[in-house]
This record gives structure tokens, C-alpha cells and sequence, in this order.
């Protein structure tokens, strides 16, 4: 009978010295761990009642053996109690809030009388105002309300010492102290836990199986950090306690209780700030208890919230144009080495059986068979006899073939696009590729990105993976409501060299670009591109819309382009949104692969090039830029002169000097636009302007730094203004404002930069540079914060938002109850 069992809460708390006693298994007293023969010492650190870490030994305090013994706890009696690091701070808060002499709380009976009648439960923060006016009379020596004893100011130097006035108070003292505090009095501060059970008297030694030791290959044994640490407490507090029996001074006593006191805080938290971290002899520093615990390497988030996991590969990602967009190639290699579960039945059963005889080698082949409970591997010995005793129900772990569902994912997951469904192309070669149109929402490019594959492994994981994560169901970003996967760069050259006005093609033409692709109509002999792109459509197809290109105004009657040309809006813009809203993912898929194919052999087929020359200016361009950037410059002084004399119009809210930047940045900025009209009007229709107008990469503004001007550079939104004193660079005079003086870059990158424009630009890119490293980290941290955050946040099925026990965090899931991968904007008819 399965009994269920609701966990109603937790608490962390600390244990008793006598607590952690009756919970050990032994007690730990010599620093020595193994005897000459190579046995545990009873009494040491790998004493055999804490476990057991070697096979077909059993455990001597359960009997178990390894698998089935946890381990057990030892203990190790401290000489002289020391303070529990963790609780350095609320050590020092309590000698502040109780009486030096009588230990009573520092808060008159008329307070407490004025708070009893407060529900704790609802008044959490009543035990803080409790706190704050006890540690208030200690800290203004004031005296006691029970005893009239005068209290003395206490200091706490971190990470763990206590000073009254002058003198240092021993942890013994503060024992006493904290063992003389009433229960009443712990009440009234909300403390749940004795306060003598700060300080340790007994600390807990970890069971074996937490800090197993390795034997090496030179079979020397090599230790675990925290039982290298439990050693030298150990040590230490043999040392101190020979020296107390010998009667040795009391400063050598004090010496070796502050390394006790060092080594032990050090085994709980190897990161305390303020003292050195305890080292292996190699310099690395030990990871003890804390360090196992916490941040990215630690116990939670890597080996709990997120850890290692099979069934995955991970290797570079290259492009393949053929692929569908829901394909990924899978090298042989990983195929072979990967599996799915496979059921027999009467459908499937010789094909596995030949499956089976192909052995674990060979594609598509099996690794194991799952038969009445018991699994069998799959040899070249066995693999006949395993392939004629196959039967309906058997399970089989065969390689993965094409079709097979996979999640494909490429770090940093960003967003929940970055991890995608697709299904397997089993490819020569070695590495995983995908269709370049979907680099997009994973954030690919091939320059040696790694991607990572996993293999669902039930039907029911298959299925939520292709209903959900399907490439062809998140077209559609979440942020912003339109396509994210589409054709781009030179898939959008591509098409509108394709779809231009004065393009016809032979039969014998059209048939090369549309091969394995599109059906042409029979009997026709010539073709328009743009016919060729209307056969991408539904016959019942209609919309318009404006292109990227201004004049372009695309027209689409009954699945034939009409007018326009395709740009960017076409392949991944507003026309791939509206056959997404129509006609489902399933179209806006086929038109993804089919369109994106079409365009790249259109591409082939009519060649395309940026030669250098292209960014040339004829003569008269040339002198236009020089008499622009000349009366700019003359603006600028005149700017610089009316400042001088007084007479520039101070802007509200500004300096002098400030508005004389404002207006120089204004100018400078100006200078810059009119600089990339003249570029735009002397460059034509050459390549890359063609890519910046149609949406496939770039901008005029790069065209304008190219043949016109650089323009003014920036570092913290202002002027350069750095360098020597008072002065950019050491040829300027001091004070020169002039625009050459502080960033403004008048060459092109056409012509080449001087030396001094150069520094500026460098000075400007390596802003860029930095802010986007902290940017990155930046954003990371605040995701991982608000994913923490939000992580019990769940949407019900009647569409509230409730949070951890039901609370309603919003009535309806983003206020409308809209999905914005699933809505979208209809024209009229």
C-alpha cells in the first residue's frame, strides 16, 4: 500500500552538544586515518562505524553494505568551545541585547507588558523592535533594569571576535552568558534555539560516503578536502589539550585556541572574508561544507536544479539550405551512439528484428532488449539468438534514425526559443547542422557554435516535445508578436533579384530554379520572377502591404504577387505573419523551406558582389563632403567664439560649458546626416545599399561611414574629453573644444583614418566593448533573480495566474489572457 505524505513544513535550527552526541555513531579523537596495513583506525576519521565506501565490506553500525549503508555520523569532543562561524553575527546581537552580569534581557518589564498583547505570528516585526532597544542601552552603557549593572560597549572585530572595551571576551564568558538567558527571555526575541548551542563544544564529523577517500594510480590514497581539514582540528585539539595537562602558559593556550577556533570556522565556510583560506599543499584552496553548498559549482545548482544528463551530444553546428526548418542533421557517429525506446508489436517486428541483426556497430542498429523485466545487450555473439527470441512487448533501445523527435538547444537559452523540437536527418560528417533560417531564435552562427541534442525518452515526453516545442509552432515570437524564423541576409537578396519588374525567364530557367520544389503550370513557356515567387502561395492567398523599401507597396491577389517587389517584409516580415494567422504552421513551414531554397538559387543563378570600388565618390561628391565638413568645422568655432564672448544662449538647466556641448554635439551630429545623403545620392543603387534598402544587412548609416564621414565619437554619451590634462592628446592645446580635438572622426573609411581619428575611434569602440561584457552579466544575473523569483508561478486552466498555495497573482494571465505567439491582426476580407 502506497501511503502519500504531505510535507506540512521545514526548519533549519542548530543541534545541542549532547544532541549531536546521541547522534553519532563514534567518537573521532586521532588524527591518524589508516593503520601500516592499510586498515581504518577505530577512533580516526575513516573509522569503519561511518559508513563504508569499499565493496563486500559491510558497515559496523547498520550491517549494510556499499549501496545500502548511508553512513553515519561521528563526533569530535572540542577541548575548548569555540564560536560557530554562521552565527558570528547573531552571537555578538544577543551579548548586545542581555544584561553582562544577570543575562536578563536589556528591555523593561513595561515593554514587554506593551508588546504581549501582539499576535507574534501577525507582529513578526515586534521581536526586531525588541532587539533594536536592548542593543540600544548596551551600546549608550546604560544600565541594567534587573541588576543596576553598568553594561560596557561591545566591539566585533569579524570574523568571530568580541571585545569589551579593551578587553577581548572569551568564548568560555560568552557561554556562560548565553547558558544563564531564561526561556521567557528567548521568547520575546523569537529565538527557537538555545543560544549556548552557538557555540560548539561537539562538532559533527560527515559519514565516510560524504568524503570518500580515492585510492590513485601510483596506490597512494588520496583524501577528501574535508577530511584534510577534520585532521588538522584534530591535531590542534590533541596540541591544546597536551598543553593545558602540561600547565603551559596561558598565551600559548590562547594561541593554539584561536587556530582551533580558525580550523573549525574554516571547515564549516573555507570563503570567510577577513581571514586566509586554508590551502592544500598544492596552494588550491579547500572546499569544505560552504563551498559544496553554495553558487554555480555547488551542491544545488549543479547537481539539483540543474545537473549532467544521458541520452544528449553536443558538437559543432554547421548550416545545411536543404534541411527543412524542423530537421537537424545528426552526424553517424552520435546516431549510432544515442537510443530510443522502441515497443515491438506485430507492425514493427521485423524491422527490428533486422535492427537486431545489424548489431550495436552498424546503422540502424540496437544496443539492448529489454525481455520480462531482464535486459539483454546486444553483441555480435548474441545478436542472432537475441533477433529469433524477439517477441510483441519486448522493449528494444535502438539507435536514433531519421524522424526521430529531438530537442535541440544552443547556450545561453536566453528564452524559451533557444531550446526547440526538430526531427533527426541522419548526415555524413561530423558535425549537427540546421537551416540557416532558423539561427535566428537559437542565436547561431557557424563560426564554431556548439549545440547540444537530448533524446526524449517516453511517448508522452515525445509528444508534449513535437506538439509544443516544434521549430514550425514558434515562427512566432512571444516577445513581440511577429515572425522570428524566416529568410534572411542573402535570402532576401536573393528574392528580390528575383521578383524585380524586368525579370523573365525561359521554361528551361524556371525549371532549374524550381527543381524538387515547385510544379510549374504545363505548357507555359516563359515565366516573370514573379510568378515563379506566386507559386510559393495559397491559390486564395490575398494581402498588401508596404516593403522595407520605401516605393515598395507589395500587392498579393489570389496567391499571385501583383506588384512589388519581396524584401525582408516578405520573407520574414508581414507576409509570413499573415500565412502564419490563415493558414497555420504547417504552410508557413513549407513556405520557410521552399522560398528560402528559391531565393538562394536565384541568388546563384544572377550572381552578386560589393566590390570596394563601389564606395567610391566621383570628384563632385568629394567636394561637396569637404565644403560640408569645412562649414561645420567654422560653425563649430563660432560656437566656440560666442562662448567666449558670452554671448551663447544658455540652455535651461545647463552651464555655460554644458550648453556649448549640446549645441557642438547637435552640429556635429548634423554634419553626419548630411554627409550620408551625399553618400546616398552619389552611391546609386550599388550593392550595399541595395542590402540596407531591402532589409538584408546593413543600414545607410554604415554606407554614410563608408563613403561620407565617420562622425563624432562617443564615450559615456559625451565628446571624448579624456587623455592628458585638460587636453585629448598631447599635440592638442589645453582647452581646445574644437570638433578635431575631441572625437570627431571627418575622414571615411573609404579613404582611411588619421592617427589621431583612429585613437578616437578605438577609444569609442572599446566603450562598446566593455558594456556589452557587463550588459551580458548583468542581464544573466537579473534573469536567474527573476526566474527564482517567479519559478512557483503557474497559469490555471481558467487562465488566473496563482502562485505557491493558490494566491491569485493575476486574475487573467497577462491582464488579457492573450498569447502573443498566438495573436495576430487580420485586414478586412
Amino acid at each position: 500500500m502506497l501511503v502519500r505524505k504531505k510535507i506540512e513544513s521545514i526548519e533549519f535550527g542548530l543541534f545541542s552538544s549532547k544532541t549531536l552526541q546521541k547522534l553519532s555513531a563514534a567518537r573521532i579523537y586521532t588524527p591518524n586515518t589508516y593503520d601500516d596495513d592499510g586498515y581504518p583506525i577505530e577512533g580516526g576519521l575513516m573509522d569503519p562505524r561511518l559508513g563504508v565506501i569499499d565493496p563486500g565490506i559491510r558497515c559496523k553500525t547498520c550491517g549494510g553494505r556499499l549501496g545500502e549503508c548511508q553512513g553515519h555520523f561521528g563526533h569530535i569532543q572540542l577541548t575548548r568551545p569555540v564560536i560557530h562561524v554562521g552565527y558570528a553575527r547573531e552571537v555578538y546581537n544577543l551579548l548586545r541585547a542581555t544584561c553582562r552580569k544577570c543575562s536578563r534581557l536589556l528591555s523593561s518589564p513595561e515593554d514587554i507588558q506593551k508588546y504581549a498583547k501582539y499576535d507574534r505570528q501577525e507582529h513578526p516585526e515586534i521581536a526586531n523592535i525588541i532587539w533594536a532597544k536592548a542593543a540600544k542601552i548596551t551600546d549608550n552603557g546604560g544600565k541594567c533594569p534587573y541588576c543596576d549593572e553598568k553594561q560596557v560597549k561591545i566591539k566585533f572585530v569579524r570574523p568571530y571576535s568580541y571585545y569589551e572595551e579593551e578587553d577581548n571576551l572569551l568564548v568560555t564568558t560568552t557561554k556562560e552568558r548565553f547558558e544563564k538567558i531564561s526561556d521567557e527571555d528567548l521568547k520575546q526575541l523569537d529565538m527557537k534555539i538555545r543560544p549556548e548551542w552557538m557555540i560548539l563544544h561537539v562538532i559533527p564529523v560527515l559519514p565516510i560516503t560524504a568524503r570518500p577517500s580515492i585510492t590513485l594510480e601510483s596506490t597512494d590514497r588520496s583524501e577528501d578536502d574535508l577530511t584534510h581539514k577534520l585532521v588538522d582540528i584534530l591535531r590542534i585539539n590533541q596540541r591544546l589539550e597536551e598543553n593545558i595537562n602540561s600547565g603551559a602558559p596561558q598565551l600559548i593556550i590562547e594561541d593554539l585556541w584561536d587556530l582551533l577556533q580558525y580550523h573549525v570556522a574554516t571547515y564549516f565556510d573555507n570563503g570567510i572574508t577577513g581571514i586566509p583560506p586554508a590551502r592544500h599543499r598544492s596552494g588550491r584552496p579547500l572546499k569544505t561544507i560552504a563551498q559544496r553548498l553554495k553558487g554555480k559549482e555547488g551542491r544545488f545548482r549543479n547537481n539539483l536544479s540543474g545537473k549532467r544528463v544521458n541520452f544528449s551530444a553536443r558538437t559543432v553546428v554547421g548550416p545545411d539550405p536543404k534541411l527543412s526548418i524542423n530537421e537537424v542533421g545528426v552526424p553517424y557517429p552520435v546516431a549510432v551512439e544515442l537510443t530510443v525506446p522502441e515497443e515491438v508489436n506485430e507492425r514493427n517486428l521485423e524491422k527490428i528484428r533486422a535492427m537486431v541483426l545489424n548489431g550495436p556497430a552498424l546503422h540502424p542498429g540496437v544496443h539492448n532488449v529489454i525481455s520480462g523485466g531482464k535486459r539483454r545487450r546486444v553483441m555480435e555473439s548474441t545478436k542472432e539468438e537475441i533477433a529469433k527470441s524477439l517477441m510483441v512487448g519486448d522493449l528494444v533501445e535502438r539507435h536514433l534514425s531519421d524522424g526521430d523527435i529531438v530537442i535541440f538547444n544552443r547556450q545561453p537559452s536566453l528564452h524559451r526559443i533557444s531550446m526547440m523540437c526538430h526531427r533527426v536527418r541522419v548526415l555524413p560528417q561530423n558535425t549537427f547542422r540546421i537551416n540557416t533560417a532558423v539561427c535566428a531564435p537559437y542565436n547561431a552562427d557557424f563560426d564554431g557554435d556548439e549545440m547540444n541534442l537530448h533524446v526524449p525518452q517516453s511517448e508522452e515526453a515525445i509528444a508534449e516535445a513535437e506538439i509544443l516545442m516544434k521549430v514550425q509552432e514558434n515562427i512566432i515570437s512571444p516577445r513581440f508578436g511577429g515572425p522570428l524564423i524566416g529568410g534572411r541576409h542573402d535570402h532576401v537578396t536573393g528574392m528580390y533579384l528575383l521578383t524585380r519588374d524586368d525579370i523573365e525567364l525561359s521554361r528551361a530557367e524556371a525549371l532549374d530554379l524550381t527543381r524538387n520544389l515547385l510544379q510549374l503550370p504545363e505548357n507555359k513557356k516563359k515565366f516573370t520572377g514573379k510568378e515563379l515567387f506566386s507559386l510559393l502561395l495559397p491559390e486564395d492567398f490575398s494581402v498588401s502591404y508596404h516593403g522595407k523599401m520605401s516605393a515598395n507597396k507589395v500587392v498579393i491577389e489570389k496567391g499571385k504577387l501583383a506588384s512589388g517587389v519581396v524584401d525582408s517584409e516578405g520573407m520574414a516580415g508581414r507576409l509570413l505573419d499573415q500565412l502564419f494567422i490563415k493558414y497555420g504552421s504547417d504552410v508557413a513551414r513549407e513556405y520557410i523551406d521552399k522560398s528560402t531554397q528559391l531565393s538562394i538559387r536565384a541568388l546563384m543563378k544572377y550572381g552578386f558582389s560589393v566590390g570596394i570600388d563601389e564606395e567610391d565618390m566621383p570628384q563632385k561628391g568629394k567636394q561637396d563632403l569637404t565644403e560640408l565638413l569645412n562649414q561645420t568645422e567654422k560653425n563649430v568655432d563660432e560656437l566656440i567664439n560666442a562662448y567666449h564672448r558670452g554671448e551663447l544662449i544658455v540652455l535651461p538647466g545647463k552651464s555655460m560649458e554644458e550648453s556649448l556641448e549640446h549645441y557642438i554635439m547637435i552640429e556635429l551630429g548634423k554634419a553626419r546626416n548630411e554627409c550620408g545623403k551625399i553618400a546616398a545620392k552619389y552611391a546609386s543603387e550599388n550593392s550595399a545599399v541595395l542590402m540596407a534598402k531591402t532589409g538584408a544587412r546593413g543600414s545607410m548609416l554604415n554606407l554614410t561611414q563608408m563613403s561620407g564621414s565617420v562622425g563624432q565619437q562617443a564615450v559615456r554619451g559625451q565628446r571624448i574629453k579624456r587623455g592628458y590634462y585638460n587636453r585629448t592628446l598631447s599635440h592638442y592645446k589645453q582647452g581646445d573644444v574644437s570638433a578635431g580635438a575631441n572625437g570627431f572622426v571627418r575622414s571615411n573609411f573609404k579613404r582611411g583614418l588619421t592617427p589621431s581619428e583612429y585613437f578616437f575611434h578605438s577609444m569609442g569602440g572599446r566603450e562598446g566593448l566593455v558594456d556589452t561584457a557587463i550588459r551580458t552579466g548583468r542581464s544573466g544575473y537579473m534573469q536567474r533573480r527573476l526566474i527564482n523569483a517567479l519559478q512557483d508561478l503557474v497559469v490555471y486552466p481558467d487562465l488566473t495566474v496563482r502562485g505557491d498555495g493558490g494566491v491569485i497573482v493575476q486574475f487573467k494571465y497577462g491582464e488579457d489572457g492573450i498569447d502573443p505567439m498566438r495573436k495576430g491582426y487580420l485586414e478586412n476580407g
